[in-house]
């Protein structure tokens, strides 16, 4: 359900309103009921069951006297609604209302419970006027959101994620340093590679019959889709099915690790080998990865980063468990990662998922740049690198 924008993350005081005696329970302060929201997702991710997030957002069109009456009567008709194990507060101080609904049946995250919202819209009917009933946006947020949903230019709901946005707006100045790191970076590897696209485009033309860059629709942050970038390594119209099959497997932890020759320790990696839908110089691109040069015009178009998780294709996201998610909400992808210089293709699927994890929590300007001097190094030594 869409539902407009719900204010920012200002830690005021609770709004204390005049008909508030008349509640059993405890209303959670802002702070105290986004952290809620945060803790029963991160559960939700491990245990599966869903829950659901009411807002009553009555606006800031009237006048404080009217608004804090009306948001006491909400908040009293909710105290005889809802039921002790369901937790209410204030999503946006002396605005939005909030009621956070576990341990509920939930068929599909676009289908509501019909009881509850015709038991809270009849209390609240019964104790409102009819001006204050009309007052009041309900919306309703369903968590874990389907990310099946490909209409949608951003499957994850942001009214879920309170704890990203607050991190977001603290680290405001670190982000733009990001950014002005990404495009400036990405503006002189392009210069300086230059003559190295076109010797690439040239082999690439001479070798096999296809267009130079090879174009695939891989996951962004939030879910949002984007066209990805490479130059091509394969024959044209490939199946995929082989590499499906195993990125299947993979995720599901029930992958071996394939041989290695040349590069490496030879101890096997996470990837698949010896791929006969690869070209001869496509496996020479793919060792030094040089195939990923293109992805500078990615993080230039803000699709990507230069420092950042890989982004998966989209049948890869199908294969995630619920908490895999959190590589693809809590950092833009990128170039290059922790993983990468860490334990490219040679850790498993969930080991790689925690260190995206440890850089998106973690990251500042300074970590980036440790990271991209010592991706030379991992790339000179084609560790993972098939």
């Amino acid at each position: 359900m869409n539902v407009r924008r719900l204010g920012n993350d200002s830690h005021l005081r609770p709004l204390k309103v005049r008909s508030v005696a008349t509640v059993r329970r405890d209303v959670l302060e802002q702070e105290g009921f986004r952290g809620v929201i945060s803790l029963e997702r991160k559960r939700t991710e491990r245990s599966r069951k869903p829950f659901l997030l009411m807002l009553l957002d009555v606006g800031d069109s009237w006048p404080p006297e009217r608004r804090s009456d009306t948001l006491g009567k909400i908040i009293s008709a909710l105290s005889v609604t809802t039921r002790e194990t369901d937790v209410t507060g204030w999503y946006t101080n002396a605005s939005v209302v909030g009621v956070m609904f576990t341990e509920i049946v939930i068929q599909h995250p676009s289908t509501i419970p019909n009881n509850i919202v015709t038991r809270i819209s009849e209390t609240l009917r019964h104790n409102l006027t009819t001006e204050q009933f009309d007052q009041i946006n309900i919306s309703f947020h369903v968590f874990p959101e389907d990310w099946d949903d490909t209409g949608s230019d951003r499957p994850s709901n942001p009214t879920l994620y309170p704890d990203l946005t607050k991190r977001d707006n603290v680290r405001k100045a670190f982000r733009i340093m990001k950014r002005v790191m990404d495009v400036g970076g990405s503006l002189a590897a392009l210069i300086i590679f230059a003559p190295v696209f076109l010797m690439i485009a040239v082999a690439i033309t001479a070798t096999s019959k296809g267009p130079v860059l090879f174009r695939q629709r891989r996951i962004g942050q939030y879910g949002r889709p984007f066209v990805f970038l490479k130059f091509r390594s394969m024959y044209v119209n490939s199946d995929v099915g082989v590499h499906k099959e195993y990125v299947t497997q993979l995720i599901s932890g029930r992958a071996l690790k394939q041989p290695t020759t040349g590069q490496g320790k030879g101890e096997g990696v996470y990837k698949l080998t010896r791929d006969p839908r690869i070209t001869p110089i496509g496996s020479l691109l793919r060792k030094t990865s040089l195939d990923e040069l293109p992805q500078f015009i990615n993080v230039i178009k803000g699709d990507m980063s230069l420092v950042g998780p890989r982004p998966p294709v989209p049948y890869e996201v199908e294969a995630y468990e619920l908490w895999h998610r959190s590589r693809l909400l809590e950092a833009k992808p990128g170039i290059t990662g922790l993983w990468q210089v860490s334990g490219r293709s040679r850790v498993k699927f969930d080991d790689m998922v925690r260190l995206d994890l440890q850089y998106a929590r973690n990251w500042s300007p300074w970590m980036d740049l440790k990271i991209l001097l010592r991706t030379p190094g991992a790339v000179v030594l084609g560790e993972g690198a098939h």
